[in-house]
């Protein structure tokens, strides 16, 4: 690709970050340029987006349904899995997944959710009550 035909299609990540791409200048040498990114890229990540957007909600309604604990929204809201999450709290696998269950997340005392609420960088009263503040 040439360097003038790097394309520059700007998508909501090109506000944040460029890519390098690498082309070749009049000369026939590789050089590197910076993309705000192409059409197609962008397509595939709207479409991660909103898989991701698509997967809090559901969560979101297993929780008002009394299926599962807050913890399992805020683990879908920050891409985590029962993995990473015991992984930063301390907990086996094994608790987070049981913590993900409403009545035992229920009785969870406030230093365990202190420790979740600290990874998902919000108070325990809002990882209770599934608050959820956009910036």
């Amino acid at each position: 690709m040439k360097k003038e035909d790097i394309p520059q299609d700007l998508s909501s990540l090109g506000k944040i970050t460029k890519e390098i791409c690498y082309a070749t200048d009049p000369s026939g040498n590789y050089v590197t340029e910076l993309s705000q990114g192409w059409d197609i890229k962008i397509a595939a990540l709207d479409i991660a987006w909103q898989d991701i957007r698509d997967r809090m909600e559901a969560a979101r309604k297993k929780v008002l349904n009394n299926e599962a604990s807050p913890l399992l929204f805020f683990m879908e809201r920050g891409l985590m899995d029962i993995a990473m999450v015991a992984g930063y709290t301390g907990f086996w696998k094994w608790q987070v997944k049981n913590h993900m269950k409403p009545v035992p997340f229920k009785k969870l005392p406030d230093k365990k959710l202190r420790r979740y609420a600290e990874i998902f960088n919000i108070s325990v009263e809002d990882l209770k009550n599934m608050n959820v503040y956009e910036d």
